[in-house]
């Protein structure tokens, strides 16, 4: 009937429809076309930053809490709040507090602990470094002949300064 034209690119055909029996349209109705092609443009933009919103808002509520589960987090907050408010109650109302000059002497006495530890253990590791200079055998193997035992078997480290 030449509704329909075929159009071969080597192999393959491609059919459409004959658009010379089809009337053309003026000016005034391409542009008539061309301001509806705009408006529904415009309101495709409208609905597609709506629908962008709407996933934005989505996505927020899904991932805050329900009631039921800001109910459930409030009483555990509130339980949390009750032990530390009896724990602290106790801590005030203890009579073995310590004042700031025995913890001053503690501090004092544990440094003085630490620096002569610290003296000691370099004195020991020097006297063992002299006789190992002349010893044939290794260091670890000197120590288990002699029995020595430090530190670092034992996993003990030396306290950081307070």
């Amino acid at each position: 009937q030449g509704r329909v034209r075929e159009k071969a690119y080597g192999k393959q055909k491609i059919y459409f429809a004959d658009q010379e029996q089809l009337p053309a349209a003026s000016d005034a109705e391409l542009r008539g076309l061309d301001g509806e092609i705009a408006a529904r443009s415009a309101q495709l933009q409208a609905l597609q930053q709506s629908c962008r919103h709407m996933e934005a808002e989505l996505k927020d509520l899904n991932s805050s809490m329900t009631t039921p589960e800001i109910a459930r987090e409030i009483e555990a907050l509130r339980k949390d709040c009750a032990s530390y408010t009896e724990k602290l109650e106790r801590m005030k109302s203890a009579t073995n507090h310590v004042t700031p000059e025995e913890k001053e002497k503690v501090c004092r006495e544990q440094q003085l602990y630490r620096r002569e530890w610290r003296r000691r253990k370099r004195m020991a590791t020097e006297l063992l470094d002299a006789i190992l200079e002349g010893y044939p055998k290794s260091k670890k193997q000197f120590f288990e002949e002699v029995g020595i035992e430090t530190d670092e078997d034992h996993g003990v480290v030396l306290p950081a300064t307070v």
